[in-house]
């Protein structure tokens, strides 16, 4: 007599379930979030070019260096819905700060500039940092997204695509904050002396784009503004956002290219690997070419604006979270050296291009 096995399949759970359990993951990211979008608006953490996303993920390092062990098992979970999905939707939603007019607003000149700019910046991360350095080439990826496009959301729009560790994001964004904060004490003198030595020609709408084109985050580009005069402030943020925009295309062409590269070191008996396509830039672009048709009032958007900074502060508090300060240490002095090369190549290159480009 033979015994008829049965075989058992296990039913995915419940959708309620899988959010049950990333609630609170997502709480502690979203409490952190609203902290630091508390303290972000003190105008000296404004001042300094301390956004809600650098806050972020400082608060999130040191609970998760501190006591985040007691609580990862009931959180994990959550976090990583955290850094993955709602990190995506953000970046897509921050599409609504953007409208094709700003692109004719710095002319083709300024977009010029800015396509160059990110362009030359990557490529010269990679050749000095991977080539030269010997440094992670991920590692070098995200700090070259970092400073040639956006700074923390450029990381962090990049990060799925390299699919680097959450370490090796949180030195990228670190690295930002660093030179970019200097960036934003430094590009006030220099506009001042501008005045007078007449480098950049034009005045204000012209040295205001260099700005946009060259300093790393939004947030310190608003704050260097604010020291240059009105005109260069207006144009420095347009400029900016203009390069804010690349980062579809860019996310697009390094998956690409990561796609390539992987499958040239592949055997001919090797899995293939297929190209990532970051669907959260097209969404980005969408939402641009939407929010160019001023359908929605102005109310609204800035609502969506609002919601789209703490998703991604929220991300940003994931990352935070599972970061070590160990595995910072043990990245060593090369990103921050990497960093300040690329900081000085934005300035002095980016003037010469400026330069060239903007007085023509």
């Amino acid at each position: 007599m033979s015994t008829a096995k049965t075989a058992t399949h296990h039913a995915p759970p419940p959708s309620g379930s899988i959010w049950f359990k990333r609630l609170p993951g997502i709480l502690l990211c979203g409490v952190i979030a609203g902290v630091s979008a508390y303290l972000g608006a003190f105008e000296w953490f404004a001042s300094n070019g301390l956004s809600a996303l650098t806050l972020s993920i400082l608060i999130g390092m040191f609970i998760g260096n501190t006591v985040y062990g007691s609580i990862a098992p009931a959180t994990s979970t959550g976090i990583g819905f955290t850094k993955q999905t709602l990190l995506r939707l953000g970046i897509v939603l921050y599409g609504f700060r953007l409208t094709t007019t700003d692109i004719a607003h710095v002319g083709v000149a300024g977009v010029t500039l800015d396509a160059i700019i990110v362009g030359a910046t990557f490529i010269l991360a990679m050749l000095i940092g991977h080539k030269w350095m010997g440094m992670d080439r991920k590692q070098v990826m995200l700090i070259g997204a970092g400073t040639s496009i956006c700074g923390a959301a450029a990381v962090l729009g990049a990060e799925p695509v390299v699919k680097a560790r959450a370490d090796q994001v949180t030195v990228a964004v670190a690295t930002v904050v660093v030179f970019g904060t200097i960036c934003m004490f430094l590009y006030p003198m220099l506009y001042q002396w501008n005045l007078t030595a007449g480098f950049i020609p034009g005045g204000g709408t012209e040295f205001g784009i260099y700005t946009g084109a060259t300093v790393h985050e939004v947030a310190q580009v608003v704050a260097a503004g604010r020291n240059m005069g009105l005109e260069a402030a207006a144009t420095a943020l347009v400029s900016k956002m203009v390069r804010v925009m690349m980062l579809a295309p860019f996310l697009v062409i390094l998956s690409a290219y990561l796609a390539r590269t992987e499958n040239a070191q592949v055997g001919a008996d090797g899995k293939k690997t297929k190209m990532t396509l970051p669907w959260f830039a097209f969404g980005f672009v969408a939402v641009v070419l939407f929010n160019s048709l001023n359908l929605l009032p102005k109310e609204l958007v800035s609502n969506v604006n609002t919601a789209a900074n703490v998703l991604l502060a929220m991300a940003m508090a994931g990352l935070g979270l599972t970061t070590h300060v160990s595995s910072i240490k043990k990245a060593g002095v090369k990103p921050l050296l990497l960093a300040a090369i690329l900081a000085v190549w934005l300035v002095i290159g980016g003037g010469l291009l400026s330069r060239l480009l903007l007085g023509a």
